[in-house]
């Protein structure tokens, strides 16, 4: 295992990763924060180093020598970076293909990096890392379609379980007649009938080519929040989307948003692999994770109780901290509003509204950086799109709504028909009524831990009831208390009363 990189405490760090795939090269730098992993720059080329290996054995000599000047360009920049571990690793084209040492060996004279090259089982393991590391509830199994192959990795209970490689890539079943979608579909399922043990409710899609079926998807659907990461997909439905690609033309889909000319050649068979997966394993959805062997790399590298940290929470304080001014803040409005989380409806499930509420009070200060005047749009946008895994789309929606509300936004939000169409009312009620407990715990106290200590709510006999300790009444319970405790008590369907006394 790599040196860990920090302490839960440790400062942050630059990661960089590059992965030599069967059809791209990518470099990714990530900053480090604890569990809050951040990409602050993503590079690939589409080299196709896999193009050829199904007939010659061999990697594609136009590919090789795209990806060479690619690696090269890759290590000046990790050279200007300098980040505090590189991880350079190699996957299926550079594995099987029988100049591949050749290959590793003249990027390390040209460029200096050290190529790591993963065994099957590796890669399919890290795959699986790499989803857990973005989706740490992740129950079922793990797909990563490359270019030369498709990993398949059960997961269960936060645990990697085995996996299987199965040559079921774009390059590694390329026919010299031309590519035939039923003769493809028909060598697909005989592959796929050696996966039945890997038979599932739900498919974590990796790589490039099914995020950009995703995309698709997103389109054809009119989607209104293009974020691909846990991005889910009933499979009944995305059956429909798979064949409609896989009779498309190479000439009609370079037409559709999001697919390039490179991508649109293998995006058929991609398709293919999925239907067929979806038939055989039994699938009833498939969630899109964009995390995968790269992360997975870095996510074990971590100290196990940095590893262990929520991710969405993590993402949560790193980017709460950025914009606000008051680090104690978060810890005491989860405490102060713990008594109205209490009594507040169940949204999601009991354990998941104590993780969402925690997170809404991490990014409670999120707009104190922000202008005023637009205030309420820009702290709701950033929510919403916010590159911090560990959370659903409906999760993500739910907490804009609630931040939505900490900032005195009005219900319909700045994106009504986004809200809608990932929530239901219940939950965007729930979202709301948590938003305005946060708003009035923050101007009671003007987001000062130690004065809000002295003010308390709770919830009875149906009733919202603020008091104050002794002495503090007058400095905490005025007519912006009321304004506050008002709105917040009609939204619990609740009445107000302000005891004056401690």
């Amino acid at each position: 295992m790599p040196e860990a990189l920090l302490s839960a405490l440790g400062a942050p760090r630059d990661v960089a990763a590059i992965d030599i795939g069967s059809n791209s090269v990518r470099l990714v730098l990530y900053r480090l924060e604890g569990r809050a992993i951040w990409t602050v720059f993503n590079e690939k080329v589409l080299a196709g180093l896999g193009r050829d290996l199904a007939a010659t054995g061999q990697l594609s000599v136009e590919g090789a020598a795209q990806a060479l000047t690619a690696l090269k360009r890759f290590a000046a920049v990790i050279d200007g970076v300098r980040p505090a571990l590189v991880f350079v690793a190699a996957t299926a084209a550079v594995r099987e293909a029988s100049d591949g040492t050749a290959f590793c060996e003249k990027v390390a004279a040209e460029t200096g990096l050290q190529i790591r090259v993963l065994s099957g089982e590796e890669e399919a393991r890290y795959a699986a890392l790499g989803v857990l590391a973005g989706i740490p509830d992740a129950e079922g199994v793990a797909g990563d379609l490359g270019g030369s192959s498709l990993e398949l990795v059960r997961i269960t209970g936060g645990e990697v379980g085995r996996g299987v490689t199965l040559p079921l890539g774009p390059f590694a079943m390329a026919d010299e007649t031309g590519f035939d979608a039923d003769r493809r579909r028909d060598a697909i399922a005989k592959q796929l009938k050696t996966a039945t043990d890997y038979q599932a409710d739900t498919l974590y899609a990796v790589g490039g080519a099914w995020r950009t079926l995703a995309q698709v998807h997103m389109e054809l659907t009119a989607y209104p929040l293009r974020i691909v990461h846990q991005y889910a997909m009933g499979a009944e439905e995305l059956l429909a989307t798979a064949r409609l690609i896989a009779r498309a033309s190479r000439a009609s889909l370079e037409k559709w948003p999001g697919v390039s000319k490179k991508r649109a050649d293998t995006l058929p068979h991609a398709a293919l692999v999925l239907e067929g997966l979806i038939e055989s394993l039994e699938l009833k959805r498939v969630v899109v994770s964009a995390w995968g062997v790269r992360e997975g790399l870095l996510y074990e590298a971590l100290e196990p109780e940095v590893a262990a940290a929520d991710p969405l929470l993590a993402g949560s304080s790193s980017l709460g901290a950025r914009q606000g001014i008051s680090p104690a803040l978060p810890g005491a409005l989860k405490g102060w509003i713990a008594p109205l989380l209490a009594a507040m409806p169940v949204t999601f499930d009991k354990r998941r509204d104590d993780v969402l509420a925690d997170a809404a009070c991490r990014l409670a200060d999120l707009g104190a950086r922000l202008h005023p005047d637009h205030r309420v749009e820009l702290a709701f946008d950033q929510v919403l799109r916010a590159p911090v895994p560990g959370q659903t789309h409906a999760e993500r929606a739910w907490l804009a709504a609630a931040v939505n509300a900490r900032y005195g936004g009005p219900s319909g939000t700045p994106e009504p028909d986004t809200v809608a169409r990932l929530l239901t009312e219940d939950q965007r009620q729930g979202a709301r009524a948590l938003g305005l407990a946060i708003r009035l715990a923050c101007d009671i106290s003007g987001r000062a831990p130690q004065l809000l200590a002295n003010a308390h709510a709770a919830v009875k006999d149906g009733a919202l009831v603020l008091t104050a300790s002794d002495g503090y009444a007058d400095v905490l319970l005025g007519e912006q208390t009321r304004r506050r405790g008002k709105a917040l008590a009609e939204a619990m369907g609740l009445k107000l009363d302000i005891r004056n006394g401690g």
